[in-house]
């Protein structure tokens, strides 16, 4: 079976960093990737959210908000009472779960396009959306709401640098006039190739977690396989059963769903929960969950997407 070739980028990462090569990926290239790949996101949403901006994409937005809601309580008790782990790392990780990972999104965009499945282009807003809620649930799952640090979490919430740029994206890909399609070959064109080597990188980061995985025993690697297929099934039954989604928008909801963030959520928890083992939830996410998602889990949420939308 033939992989996406932004999928191999992310598996020679892995055995780059395996192999023990002398290679560091340049870090002025890496922020510069993420930066073009989350506007790229929101210019995309933008542009599509001209045609879509109704009550109809209001209710949508509030019930991909109650997935963000509904999965770190579903992630807190399995990781507390079956995990044995504490509750202010429970709740961290839980929260990271209940958020999204742009770039597991970004290769389901990849897939979705290159085997010609539609999908509702205004998905990037729930992208931003999914990003807050679990934030939140978090810390009232550890019981952590410290007065003196409300100020830096706001901020951490809602003005950190992915949530800006995906939001400053779509504003300006909604506002624009026909001048957007002169900047397009940037954010649309060459979307792929940045995308290979964003995974690239990732998949460098991801093999040097497996030690910090290996120390904190098999249950949490257990429990980042398991949460990616507890949510996906989540994020796919909403998106066909209440929301009446497209086959690539049920896989999409699927997908964001099952991801888990390693950029928002880790700036905002350790603002939030300073004493939590930050390694562990960054490991669980980034080392596990993400490589889980992108070659065995992104595959398997488009079947599912594919068998609901056909029943």
């Amino acid at each position: 079976m033939s992989l996406d070739a932004v999928v191999l980028f992310f598996i020679f990462g892995v055995i780059i960093k395996l192999a023990k090569v002398d290679f560091t990926f340049p870090r002025g290239l890496s922020q510069s990737l993420m930066l073009i790949l989350l506007l790229a996101i929101g210019l995309k949403g933008g542009i599509a959210l001209k045609s879509h901006a109704n009550l109809e994409l209001v209710l949508q937005g509030l019930a991909v908000v109650m997935i963000g809601v509904i999965i770190p309580l579903i992630a807190f008790p399995i990781l507390r009472y079956f995990g044995e782990i504490d509750k202010t790392n429970a709740a961290s990780i839980a929260a990271h779960y209940g958020s999204v990972s742009v770039g597991t999104f970004a290769v389901a965009i990849a897939v979705l396009e290159s085997q010609n499945i539609a999908y509702e282009s205004y998905f990037p807003l729930f992208v931003v959306l999914l990003e807050i809620p679990a934030i939140a649930v978090g810390i009232w799952l550890a019981q952590k709401q410290g007065q003196q640090r409300i100020s830096e979490l706001m901020h951490e919430m809602f003005l950190n640098a992915g949530v800006v740029l995906m939001l400053g994206g779509l504003v300006i890909g909604f506002s624009a006039n026909e001048s957007i399609d002169q900047i397009m070959p940037l954010f649309k064109n060459l979307f792929s190739g940045v995308l290979a080597l964003f995974l690239l990188e990732m998949g460098l980061i991801a093999a040097s977690r497996a030690k910090e995985l290996q120390q904190n025993g098999l249950f949490v690697i257990a429990f980042a396989m398991l949460m990616p297929l507890l949510g996906a099934t989540l994020g796919a039954t909403v998106g066909t059963a209440l929301l009446g989604l497209s086959t690539g928008g049920v896989a999409l909801l699927a997908v964001l769903a099952a991801s888990a963030s390693y950029i928002a959520v880790p700036a905002a928890m350790r603002v939030a929960l300073p004493q939590a083992n930050h390694s562990l939830s960054i490991a669980s996410s980034l080392g596990v969950t993400f490589p889980f998602n992108v070659l065995i889990g992104i595959p398997l949420y488009l079947l599912l997407a594919q068998s609901l939308t056909t029943l």
